[in-house]
């Protein structure tokens, strides 16, 4: 039978023979026997000659016999139904040609599993008045909905969805649009709903469960809600009222108002990812939308702010316009990550948010720094291959380029452009040409010429700056964080200040190498502010300079953190002695802006880990130097929050503290102890403030061992007590803290019993230095068990790349491949390519400083020098 349908497997996109044009689905999830039936009507187009049609389905079974298409000239039953499982596809096959035109209707029945897998129609676990209980919710981004009902299940193929849910009476139900008609029947209660706008599959929502809500409207009168488990209404506040203000932003931004009746937001105690942008039903991981006054953290607040703010965003970018093909997915979630931070800007000024977008650029400098990264556009022939692609290269590169062109283009053409092609392209598909299309006709720039060098081509230019006979020297190379030649060659807009940020200049860089005057015998930046999405390198005499610029805060804070993170990317790639970066890193040492001195404790982290694996015996003394550095924004900032602090003081404190604790500080050490004792104590103490729990739990997990581990079963104990879900990451993301091997395998061993929810396991997985051989070990072992677990979404390759990523030896390169060779499958391919090269990378960089000369001397005398 299979061979009889050859033609339609193994194929990017499905046949073009029908187009759906409204789906009536009707759901009934069973919540005790975690199953669901349902029947499909979908009215559709027959465009071509055709007894055929082929649509998705997964994980279903279909009833043949309620396989119809009705059409005015009467009703055919399919002549054969076969699912071809691997394919996702179901091909229907009928005695005779379909009816060519539109108003005809395809009917089927089917039946599937509530699943555990957090992607399509699944269930999800919550006690209410301690009994447990499931929920049924719709994860369907990127190709899940063919596990729920069959579908064309393609961004392309938009249509309209009536939606009815059969559900217990007693239950809350929810999906895309408001209800029209509800009729209870006993236990039983049918819901129906309006008919949604025209949208893609992967957005169509429903979730059925108990839940409590908190209510809004917008100005102009769309019903906002906010819903969570019973109990929990308090903590939907603080996002409520961002998502009512963050509608009024957008609505002006794009000069389009949000395009339906109502927007509910719910917290959902397993999913997946962090968040999901349902057309009028946003589903979110608890962490991401609930904010408890008394015990989330600042970091809780912003994440909240920021994640209610990206999948808003989505409501225009995705929604309304939507992306052709997952090639363009960059177009949804760069833009989305990046007006997430104009709306957070605009609520939040004093988080200083667009200096904080800054670990946005580094996180995809980083990824895009590999030769296993990809382009922003990346080919997409399978729907297994689509989970790997929602990384920083469609996140956070994508919001980067755009953060460049804008400044390129300047904001105020930037947005008419925007809200041009929204107009333009709504309820419909877009491609990035549209986009670049539009910008080209607002701006009279060659913006399509200028995008393709950054889109369509993977990676990024090193420009290397010298100044020779008063004229500044460009020259531009793909930036490799092996330190291997690339031969990439983009048309680069770059930005300089000399001296002064009054007389800032720009020009595109399009060749290899230019030239331009410039007499300054002062400081000279390039890429002012991090506008572009490139790293610099300067000469001795420029750096010379810059250091004493950032000493003296001569610099925006951008330009200090900018500074830092390409020297610490070019030591990396052997193209900067490391004592050339510690160095660098004292000047930082009055450093007043978090994001910089977040940087800073990220970059310090780093290379105590790689000092370590090459040269053990300069470590004290670079952990010495590094607590030097930090200490004098610890002596300012204090474990004490005070009066009227900003929130940014509120987030170092936190990430400060944390990292002393891990460089063996005995002072915070014996702080942390204190405070954490006077927790055990009194759960409310003022000790032990949100923001610095977690580095309070990191200082208790480091002085753990197999013989004194009170610490470890005292946080365990809180993990246990608490129904709070920031709390319980925060735990887990502090175990892996312990240096004793012994303790680390119980960690991870933790992380897979029921204590712990599927979604959060990755929390724990980022272990000491010395518990790296052990998870690897563990991973091993438990390989089939993760594999089952994880491995139909994208969590599995979390999994890889923190268990592999940490290494830095060619041995470790050799065994991993070893194991893989039998076991890798392509939903992890890429990430696997990627976790071996930063392990190559690292063995590199160890060969690099074992080699360098006069490193020891260096680092002691940073060590010993005297502030």
């Amino acid at each position: 039978m299979a061979n009889k349908y050859e033609q339609f497997r193994s194929q990017p996109r499905l046949p073009k023979f029908a187009v759906p044009k409204t789906y009536n689905i009707f759901l009934k999830p069973d919540l005790t026997d975690c199953k669901f039936s349902g029947t499909v009507d979908v009215t559709l187009d027959i465009v071509s000659d055709t007894k055929f049609i082929v649509l998705n389905a997964a994980d279903l079974s279909v009833d043949p016999k309620s396989v119809r298409f009705t059409s005015e000239k009467g009703s055919l039953e399919a002549k054969e139904v076969e699912l071809l499982e691997e394919d996702e596809i179901l091909v229907l096959e009928f005695d005779q040609n379909l009816d060519i035109g539109g108003g005809s209707v395809l009917s089927m029945r089917f039946n599937g599993t509530l699943n555990d897998q957090m992607k399509g129609f699944y269930r999800s676990k919550y006690e209410h008045n301690g009994e447990k209980k499931n929920m049924a919710v719709t994860q369907f981004e990127p190709a899940d909905a063919r596990r729920c009902f069959p579908c064309w299940d393609e961004p392309a193929c938009k249509a309209t969805f009536k939606i009815t849910l059969e559900v217990p009476s007693e239950l809350v139900a929810l999906s895309n649009m408001p209800v029209v008609e509800e009729k209870v029947n006993g236990d039983l209660k049918t819901v129906c709903y309006q008919e949604s706008p025209i949208m893609s599959t992967y957005l169509v929502a429903a979730v059925v469960g108990l839940f409590d809500y908190v209510e809004d409207h917008t100005p102009d009168g769309i019903k906002v809600r906010v819903y969570c488990q019973v109990g929990k209404a308090d903590q939907g506040k603080f996002a409520l009222d961002v998502a009512v203000k963050t509608l009024g932003l957008y609505k002006e931004y794009f000069a389009t108002p949000y395009s339906l009746p109502k927007l509910d937001m719910i917290a959902i105690p397993d999913f997946s990812a962090g968040a999901m942008e349902n057309y009028g039903l946003v589903t979110y991981r608890e962490t991401a939308l609930l904010y408890d006054e008394k015990n989330s953290a600042a970091a809780n607040k912003q994440r909240v702010a920021t994640v209610v703010a990206h999948e808003l965003a989505h409501q225009w970018f995705g929604n309304l316009v939507t992306m052709e093909w997952w090639t363009h997915l960059w177009l949804n979630e760069g833009f989305a990550t990046w007006v997430s931070y104009l709306a957070a800007d605009s609520l939040f000024p004093d988080w200083k948010i667009w200096t904080q977008f800054l670990d946005e650029s580094t996180v995809g400098l980083r990824l895009d720094g590999l030769s296993e990264s990809h382009p922003i556009e990346v080919e997409i022939n399978h729907a297994c291959e689509i989970d790997e692609i929602f990384d920083a290269i469609s996140y956070h590169k994508g919001a980067s380029v755009i953060r460049m062109l804008q400044s390129y283009l300047g904001a105020e053409v930037f947005q008419q452009a925007l809200a041009k092609y929204i107009k333009r392209h709504a309820c419909s598909n877009a491609k990035t040409e549209d986009l670049w299309a539009v910008l080209e006709e607002e701006s009279k720039e060659p913006v399509n010429k200028l995008m393709n060098s950054w889109t369509k081509q993977q990676g990024y230019p090193v420009i290397s700056v010298s100044l020779k006979d008063n004229k500044l020297e460009f020259d531009q190379r793909q930036f490799l964080s092996s330190g291997s030649p690339g031969d990439g060659q983009w048309i680069v807009p770059l930005t300089l200040a000399c001296g002064s940020y009054e007389a800032k200049k720009s020009f595109l860089l399009d060749k290899k190498s230019q030239t331009i005057d410039e007499p300054s015998s002062k400081w000279v930046k390039i890429n002012v502010d991090q506008a572009g999405f490139y790293r610099v390198k300067y000469d001795e005499q420029l750096s010379a300079k810059l250091r004493s610029a950032i000493e003296s805060k001569s610099l925006s804070a951008m330009d200090r953190y900018g500074i830092l993170d390409d020297s610490f990317a070019l030591s990396m790639a052997g193209q900067l002695p490391l004592s050339s970066l510690l160095t660098l890193t004292g000047a930082y040492r009055e450093e007043p802006e978090y994001t910089v001195l977040s940087n800073l404790i990220t970059v310090s982290s780093k290379v105590a880990s790689i000092v370590a694996d090459a040269d053990s015996k300069l470590l004290d003394n670079v952990k010495m130097f590094f607590i030097n550095v930090l200490q004098y924004s610890a002596e300012r900032i204090g474990f004490d929050c005070k009066q009227g602090e900003s929130h940014l003081d509120a987030l170092l404190r936190g990430e400060l503290f944390a990292t002393l604790a891990l460089f063996g500080h005995e002072e915070t050490l014996k702080e942390a102890s204190r405070r954490f004792q006077a927790f055990l104590e009194d759960r409310n103490t003022p000790l032990l403030p949100p923001d610095i729990r977690r580095a309070v739990y990191v200082a208790v997990m480091k002085s753990v061992t197999a013989s004194n581990r009170s610490g470890f079963d005292s946080l365990l104990k809180v993990h246990r007590e608490t129904d709070l879900s920031q709390e319980k990451t925060r735990i887990l993301g502090a175990l892996g803290s312990c240096s004793d091997p012994d303790i680390i395998l119980e960690v991870l061993n933790f992380l897979l019993t029921p204590e712990v929810r599927s979604q959060d396991a990755v929390f724990g997985l980022a272990v000491s230095r010395e518990g790296r051989e052990v998870a690897w070990n563990w991973f091993k072992n438990n390989w089939e068990h993760i594999s089952n677990t994880w491995g139909r979404g994208f969590l599995i390759t979390r999994f890889v790349s923190a268990v592999v990523s940490p290494f830095s030896s060619y041995e470790k390169v050799e065994e991993v491949e070893e194991f893989f060779a039998t076991r890798s499958k392509p939903s992890i391919t890429r990430t696997l390519k990627q976790s071996i090269e930063r392990v190559q990378i690292n063995a590199k960089w160890v060969e690099t400083i074992k080699n360098e000369k006069g490193l020891a001397d260096c680092v002691q005398e940073l060590a010993y020098r005297k502030y």
